[in-house]
């Protein structure tokens, strides 16, 4: 795939996963820009997974997985991907898609633009979810919008939290004493990565970072970024790598350097 546009040597900031943020890095240097990791949160298993791992094990009419993360650690409870006593697998989106696909069982509903529940909860086949059970795999105290929706339509709707979140130790000192002539821009894929960033950064990188150009992937977390005071923020028009590259190199040389 050919890079959209020339970053132009341009530091970037990646904020994910360190186990997730390979294929963004890559990207970004095949646009000639600089990945500079620095993973703003960390997913761990949870610390009691037996009340999952009996959730999994049941029967439903659907589930739903929020990330690829929650397809990786529900696997390691559970290891029959097909899920066969499952009428119906919901994806968040293409990685989480790809990932149940992986495991033995592609999912039957996936959201075909924005990935997000509002996307999938719009799909004609959830309307109606009269006597139907709903399982929502998930990480500790994800959003609750998708179980109310559904909870509304008359489902049933249980969770299975299977991993929890963590904001990694930083030191800040060495990325801010370089941080102007280093970082151009900053991505953040959720509300959560971004707030870590900012309490890992401390009160003397907070100006900083507000002044950094900022691409998200939902309009969510744009407003709450704008709420903060972030000066420059661009919606990545999806939650992928390629998507997130290509809101990058929109904000070009004057914005981004």
């Amino acid at each position: 795939m050919p890079a959209p546009c020339d970053l132009g040597g341009r530091g970037v900031l990646v904020t994910r996963p360190a186990a997730q943020a390979d294929g963004l890095c890559r990207l970004i240097e095949a646009a000639n820009g600089r990945a500079i990791r620095v993973p703003s949160i960390e997913i761990a298993p949870v610390a009691d997974p037996r009340e999952a791992g009996a959730l999994l094990a049941e029967s439903w009419d659907m589930l739903y997985f929020v990330s690829p993360n929650a397809v990786e650690q529900a696997l390691a409870l559970v290891p029959d991907g097909s899920w066969p006593g499952v009428e119906k697998v919901a994806a968040v989106g293409r990685a989480t898609a790809q990932a149940l696909t992986d495991a033995g069982r592609a999912p039957e509903l996936v959201p075909e633009q924005r990935f997000d529940s509002e996307t999938l909860l719009a799909m004609p086949e959830l309307a109606d979810m009269r006597g139907r059970r709903v399982l929502i795999v998930r990480g500790e105290g994800g959003r609750a919008l998708f179980a109310e929706t559904l909870r509304a339509r008359g489902a049933e709707v249980r969770f299975a939290e299977v991993y929890c979140r963590l904001r990694p130790a930083f030191d800040p000192a060495p990325l801010l004493s370089r941080w102007t002539e280093t970082v151009a821009a900053v991505t953040a894929t959720s509300d959560e990565v971004m707030l870590n960033l900012m309490e890992m950064l401390g009160p003397e990188g907070r100006a900083p970072l507000l002044a950094t150009p900022l691409v998200v992937v939902a309009e969510r977390t744009a407003e709450k970024a704008r709420g903060l005071g972030f000066v420059q923020v661009a919606v990545a028009e999806r939650a992928e790598d390629a998507a997130i590259v290509r809101a990058l190199c929109a904000l070009g040389p004057a914005a981004a350097g």
